[in-house]
């Protein structure tokens, strides 16, 4: 091999292979052909470059998404939502038991707040879903948000692929609680579910009302013991309140249910709902429409990302953008005019 020839081998090679912190080289070739046999260490090291800020390891991210594109997409992807304090991991933990026991395969993506001044997380799923945590045929993956708008992880979407790609049959993506990320889940989910708790009434003053038109079913949990009157009196509320808003998804009604993730009532009922809605949507078509719409919109977000980036990278940008911040707080301009000076200094 010429020396010229050797040079050019070695540039190509860099490019497909993936150097972790332990500077142990992986081929991406050996890494997407173990992640495509289901390998979990595989996924969690696929994951994790996905999540990375680096340049290179954002290239070799999107070759490997590239790669696995064709096995990824035959799972139900499952967005789960609520307030603080409605039970959301130990509902998720019901629900997957119940999928286990049906030899499905099930990959919880839970999204965990980041401190906006440290940059950490509280990545406590693993903890909060013991029983989950300990089983071969459950992935769960804390992600840190990393203040990214709409609290749910920038590369969340493909993280979703390599799942699925791993072979999971069922994604669940489990939210920070109500606020700015429903809308950025249901942009990357086929199934948005509301876990709620009765009163419902006062329950909708602690959360913006567009939720209701954003998602797909509303289960009202806890419904147990002396509470399962008020669960059932909640759902009778919601049902009614469903009925003058416009549904989620077109040619789905959106209804209200009640379960209990503590005795397991109801949650069997709601799968059953989600299948429905699967069958039903997959028929009309709007199932495929729903996600080839999504694409585009991700597409259009990487866009922006890009955009972002490259444009606050360029030389000198960083410290004017500090400069011209400086200047806004101390009232000497506008944030309009510290933007239009940004743009054409």
């Amino acid at each position: 091999m010429t020396d010229s020839h050797n040079q050019e081998y070695q540039k190509h090679k860099k490019k497909r292979v993936f150097k972790k912190k332990t500077n142990q080289e992986v081929p991406l070739d050996s890494l997407a052909q173990q992640l495509l046999n289901g390998d979990r260490k595989a996924l969690a090291q696929s994951i994790t470059l996905v999540e990375s800020r680096s340049q290179n390891h954002r290239k070799q991210a999107s070759e490997l998404i590239q790669r696995i594109l064709p096995a990824a997409g035959k799972s139900i992807r499952i967005g789960i939502t609520g307030v603080p304090g409605a039970g959301k991991s130990t509902w998720i933990e019901s629900l997957g038991k119940i999928l286990i026991g049906k030899e499905l395969k099930i990959a919880i993506l839970a999204v965990d707040p980041s401190s906006t001044l440290s940059g950490g997380s509280i990545l406590g799923d693993k903890t909060r879903m013991e029983q989950l945590a300990h089983d071969p045929n459950v992935f769960i993956r804390p992600s840190p948000t990393a203040g990214t708008l709409g609290g749910v992880h920038r590369m969340t979407r493909e993280t979703i692929l390599l799942c699925e790609a791993a072979g999971y049959d069922v994604i669940i993506v489990e939210t920070v609680g109500v606020g700015q990320s429903e809308s950025t889940v249901r942009g990357m989910v086929d199934f948005f579910l509301l876990l709620a708790l009765t009163g419902g009434g006062d329950e909708l003053q602690g959360m913006k009302k567009g939720i209701l038109e954003l998602v797909d079913a509303i289960v009202i949990n806890k419904a147990d013991g002396d509470n399962r009157r008020k669960a059932n009196q909640a759902k009778g509320d919601y049902r009614q309140l469903l009925h003058l808003l416009k549904p989620a998804t077109e040619g789905w009604e959106t209804s209200a249910y009640t379960s209990s993730a503590i005795t397991g009532d109801g949650i069997e009922e709601v799968w059953k709902v989600i299948m429905h809605f699967k069958e039903e949507t997959q028929k009309s078509g709007v199932f495929e429409k729903r996600r080839s719409s999504q694409s585009l919109e991700w597409m259009t977000q990487l866009m922006m990302d890009r955009l972002f980036n490259e444009f606050i990278e360029q030389e000198g940008r960083k410290e004017q953008l500090s400069r011209l911040k400086e200047q806004v707080l101390s009232k000497k301009l506008t944030p309009a005019d510290a933007i239009e000076k940004l743009f054409t200094q």
